[in-house]
């Protein structure tokens, strides 16, 4: 069976606050039966001194132990505290009247039952006692009398093994003494409805209380679940590709947070389907351009305008090549969007591998009119850990970069230096630049400057999206910034040896 979750919710508060009201309920029992006992057991030593008391006057009295070896009515009297002549009398209407009260009550059934000759304590009490299910005895009936030597005075001989005894002094000599029969406390008959009274009422105000905790469980279950059905509703229209959908998100605990961490994946959603779209967009765009060259010089020569000769192969053959670059190019960014290009890294001379670079574009700088200048004012060659072929691959698109798209009769200034950790390598080159809001879009894929820079139709846009990725790879980044010559400044920070790529 598969529970909603404000029925687990109303289900977890419901026991949380019943187990809260059921230990309470076991505690204010325990301690209310424990402070019951305590009363009960004072009483009892309280009891037990007034019948010491009460023997010790009366040997006093008898010179001896005869009087009450002889009459069991004078030890029922000690015991109750009632001489014979005081027999108390009924009590009046409902239990009101001089003669009411526990104490007179017991006096009276120990007077009326057990004053008759025989042994102490009757034999059919402590028989009834002994029962499972039997009511204890009084205190007064499992009190027997020995004297000075332990001979029974008023007890049962096979009774007293095990019983505690309390010892009876008169002017420090040792006269007699008091055994007990173990037995529980027996609080009064008074006591004892208004335990099971208490109990009662423990009872019901537990259930009150459990009923009221569910009564205060479901609305607040529900409350507690509203901000989820929210978010399952907002992760459900996102499954279904409405990215605009979003969660309503208060307060600053783990619910509030969740709705804005799902506020903030349909966020990303949201722009990540706008540039798939873009992608897609723009990759039709640019494979549509080579492809309508393509059919236009094939059906110009088709038709005879164009005679099939060498100069219309060259162009198909150039607009051929143009497609393969683009398609290769969007296979590379591809491969490093997923980080699936081999990366062999070793100790690299990263100055080695970006002088090599160099002398590789000087001739064709030179034939656009371009200079070329390398600045190191580094004492010793940097040494990365890298992989020289892939950093070779960014330069190259950097160095491709700037001879595409810097006017003739400027230049390219590369510069190295060092910041703690990292080796900077800045490209600098001149005019045109490019506009300030364009300089966070320039690594994006197939974007291109709609200005001067834009004019000359050769690139993709793909190379600095390359060289993005590749510099990621190494644990580095590379940005965009105005650059002092009035052109464009891309900056690249690698990690040096040692640091974690």
């Amino acid at each position: 069976m598969t529970f909603s979750i404000r029925t687990k919710l109303f289900l977890t508060l419901l026991t949380a606050s019943s187990l809260a009201v059921a230990g309470m309920h076991a505690f204010m029992a325990w301690s209310f039966n424990n402070g019951l006992l305590e009363l009960a057991e004072g009483r009892q030593q309280e009891r037990l001194e007034q019948i010491t008391e009460r023997l010790i006057e009366r040997y006093r009295q008898d010179g001896g132990w005869q009087e009450i070896a002889a009459d069991k009515g004078i030890w029922i009297s000690i015991l109750t505290g009632f001489e014979r002549a005081e027999e108390p009398p009924d009590p009046g209407p409902r239990g009101w009247g001089p003669g009411s009260g526990p104490r007179r009550h017991q006096a009276r059934i120990m007077r009326h039952r057990f004053e008759e000759p025989g042994i102490w304590p009757p034999t059919p009490a402590v028989e009834r006692a002994r029962q499972p299910d039997g009511p204890p005895l009084l205190l007064e009936m499992r009190l027997m009398l020995l004297d000075q030597d332990g001979n029974p005075i008023q007890a049962q001989p096979d009774l007293l093994p095990g019983t505690p005894r309390f010892p009876l002094r008169l002017d420090e000599e040792r006269i007699g003494e008091l055994a007990l029969i173990q037995g529980p406390f027996l609080p009064e008959s008074g006591e004892l409805r208004f335990q099971e009274s208490q109990g009662q009422a423990l009872l019901l105000i537990a259930l009150a209380m459990v009923l009221l905790s569910a009564l205060f469980a479901f609305p607040l279950a529900h409350r507690l679940a509203q901000p989820v059905r929210g978010f399952q509703d907002t992760a459900r229209r996102l499954a279904s590709g409405d990215y605009g959908a979003r969660a309503e998100s208060q307060g600053d605990d783990e619910l509030g947070r969740l709705g804005r961490d799902l506020n903030a994946l349909a966020q990303t959603l949201e722009a990540n389907e706008q540039a798939r779209r873009r992608w897609m967009a723009d990759i039709s765009h640019e494979l549509r351009t080579p492809l309508a060259l393509l059919r236009a010089e094939i059906e110009a020569a088709q038709d005879g305008v164009r005679p099939l000769g060498a100069r219309t192969l060259e162009a198909l053959h150039g607009d051929t090549l143009r497609l393969g670059r683009l398609v290769d190019d969007l296979h590379e960014l591809s491969m490093t969007d997923l980080g699936a290009l081999s990366y062999r890294k070793a100790d690299t001379d990263i100055l080695e591998i970006l002088a090599a670079d160099l002398d590789a574009f000087r001739p064709r700088f030179a034939a656009a009119g371009l200079g070329l200048k390398l600045h190191n004012p580094l004492a010793e060659p940097p040494v990365l850990w890298a992989d020289g072929h892939r950093l070779s691959q960014l330069f190259r698109n950097l160095l491709h970069n700037s001879l595409q798209y810097t006017d003739a009769g400027g230049e390219l200034r590369i510069l190295l230096d060092q910041a703690p950790g990292q080796l900077l390598i800045d490209f600098q080159d001149t005019a045109p630049g490019v506009p300030e809001a364009a300089l966070g879009h320039l690594f994006d894929r197939l974007y291109r400057v709609e200005a001067s820079r834009g004019r000359h139709s050769g690139g993709a846009g793909l190379g600095l999206a390359i060289a993005h990725n590749i510099a990621e790879a190494h644990g580095g980044d590379i940005a965009a910034l105005p650059s002092p010559l009035g052109g464009l400044w891309i900056r690249l920070r690698l990690p040096l040896q040692g640091a974690t790529p």
